[in-house]
Parts: C-alpha cells; sequence; structure tokens
C-alpha cells in the first residue's frame, strides 16, 4: 500500500491511456497539459517504470499496457458502487442464491409482487448449482433444491412440485395425443442428465405401472431449460416439474399428458446462516416466500 499514488495520478494515467496527447487527456481533466505530465512523471517515480513512449503520440509501454486495465477496472468497479450506493439508499440489499433455472422459471416471475409488498428490499439474484455453504458470505439466503438436510443452517420447507409428462402441440399434431402411459414408448423422449434428484423416467414410468428394461435415447441435455426448450421446440417428450412450465401451460406452448400424480421425492427450501433469519428484511423476505410457496403448492396438487 506504499506505493498507491493519489487518486488524482491515477485518473490521469486512465484518462491518458485513452488519448493520443497529453494535451487531449488534459482537456477531459479540465487541467493543464503541463499538469498531466507532471502527474504522470511523478506516478512513474513512485511505481519505478516508464508508463508511456513519449512522442509526436503517445503509446504506452509494455509495463503501461499491463497496469491500464487495471486501473481502469479500479475506477469502473468504483463508479459502479457508488452509482449502486445512490441507488440503495433507503434500501437494504438481499443477495439470494439459487438454481438457474428455478431462478428463471419460479423465483424471477414473482419478484415484482415481493417490490409492490417491500420496496425497501433490493434483491440481488445470484444462480450457481453447487450446494452453498455460506463460508464465503457470497449470498444472505439460498433457495435449495433437496430433501432439507442441511445442517448448520436455518432451513424452511417451501413446496414441492408434480413432474408429469410434457409436449408441445407441433408435436402431438404429428404424434398423436397418447392415451395411456405406455404409448409413449413409441415417442422421443427427451432425456436430462444430472444427479440424482433430476427427474427420470425410469421412476415416471414404475409410477404408472410400467417396468422397463430400458430406454431409447439419442440425446442427454445438460440441464432443465436445455431439455424444456427442446419440448418447445417439438424435439420430444419432457418429463417436467410443475414448478418449471407454470407459464407455457398457461399460454399452451406445453401440453401435460395425463393426469397421475407424481410428487417430486426432492423439494424447496429456504435457508440460510443460523440468526440472521430473525433480521427485518429477511423476515419480510421469507413472509413473501413462505406465501408464494403455500400458494404454489396448492396450485400443484
Amino acid at each position: 500500500m506504499r506505493e498507491l499514488p493519489p487518486t488524482a495520478m491515477l485518473r490521469a494515467f486512465e484518462v491518458a491511456t485513452r488519448h493520443p496527447t497529453f494535451t487531449a487527456a488534459a482537456e477531459e481533466l479540465f487541467i493543464t497539459q503541463s499538469a498531466v505530465s507532471h502527474q504522470l512523471k511523478n506516478l512513474e517515480e513512485i511505481w519505478g517504470v516508464q508508463l508511456f513512449q513519449r512522442g509526436k503520440t503517445l503509446s504506452l509501454t509494455p509495463a503501461g499496457a499491463a497496469l491500464a486495465p487495471i486501473v481502469r477496472e479500479f475506477f469502473s468497479n468504483l463508479e459502479t458502487t457508488l452509482a449502486d450506493l445512490r441507488e440503495q439508499k433507503g434500501r437494504v440489499r438481499l443477495r439470494v442464491n439459487t438454481t438457474y433455472s428455478f431462478a428463471l422459471k419460479w423465483l424471477l416471475p414473482r419478484l415484482p409482487g415481493l417490490t409492490r409488498q417491500h420496496p425497501e428490499i433490493l434483491v440481488t439474484l445470484e444462480s450457481t448449482d453447487d450446494a452453498i455453504t455460506f463460508s464465503r458470505q457470497d449470498s444472505d439466503v439460498a433457495i435449495r433444491f433437496g430433501h432439507g438436510n442441511y445442517p448448520a443452517l436455518h432451513s424452511e420447507f417451501m413446496f414441492r412440485e408434480q413432474l408429469f409428462p410434457v409436449a408441445s402441440p407441433a408435436l402431438l399434431q404429428r404424434f398423436g395425443t397418447p392415451q395411456e402411459p405406455a404409448e409413449l414408448l413409441r415417442y422421443p423422449l427427451l432425456m436430462r442428465d444430472g444427479a440424482d434428484l433430476v427427474p427420470k423416467w425410469e421412476i415416471w414410468f414404475k409410477q404408472v405401472g410400467l417396468t422397463l428394461d430400458a430406454l431409447q435415447e439419442s440425446v442427454r441435455f445438460a440441464d432443465t431449460n436445455m431439455t424444456l426448450e427442446a419440448a418447445l421446440l417439438g424435439q420430444g417428450v419432457a418429463l417436467a416439474r410443475s414448478g418449471h412450465v407454470e407459464k407455457e401451460l398457461r399460454d399452451g406452448s406445453l401440453v401435460r399428458l395425463f393426469s397421475v400424480a407424481f410428487s417430486s421425492p426432492a423439494a424447496y427450501y429456504f435457508v440460510c446462516p443460523q440468526g440472521i433469519e430473525s433480521q427485518p428484511h429477511i423476515v419480510d423476505f421469507r413472509r413473501w416466500l413462505l406465501a408464494e410457496s403455500r400458494q404454489a403448492q396448492q396450485d400443484y396438487q
């Protein structure tokens, strides 16, 4: 930190990297050309490196080229953070971590309701499929899909989805609408690759009384959104979780096949570090989230 120069010198350097002459840089900074030249000379002395090749036009030395993006990022981050802080005045930020598919399909469409009820809460959505431990304090709270085993964390049950096949109207027009689950075996079935929590066709067929040796498949998809997109494009029948196809079922772009009741073995849970669940803004978020979850659970019955 002893080699950290005054901000004015850093600003002069950042501006000078974007101009062909010190005179042009001085015009942007509203100071004289000699003041810019003096600040940059002092900066080079502090750092012990030459930053510019001086001539008719300026060019960065290798040292200057290495330092320029670091200094530019510093000012960019500073301006962004200050703007963010001004926006947050009178508001409290809440960092919510969940899976990308759940954030996109279930949480994001409901967030305007939270804003209407609690305009003081400024939500930042972060997504990852990895288990969150809060060890790095990178999020305040999380929504996780699992079996409720979250030791050393505060956790609350949210809701459990239903599993059912879905297909696009275009696919059903080509193949016809199946009347019995066994008929699905002549349809292209879209497979989702992944861990044990991922819905599997073999389990659904067992639920409806069909035991299969193996299913024919052509493509496995890496995530839920990709699988549903393939279903929307008419490439096959997907085994969907109810919370991920609400919009598509409403607008008719996907059709639910059969009314077989099959609850997902895993469910959604609100989790956070022990103790912070009683903070006022987290209490408000939890109440809103659990109210939305109760309504979803009723809708999925």
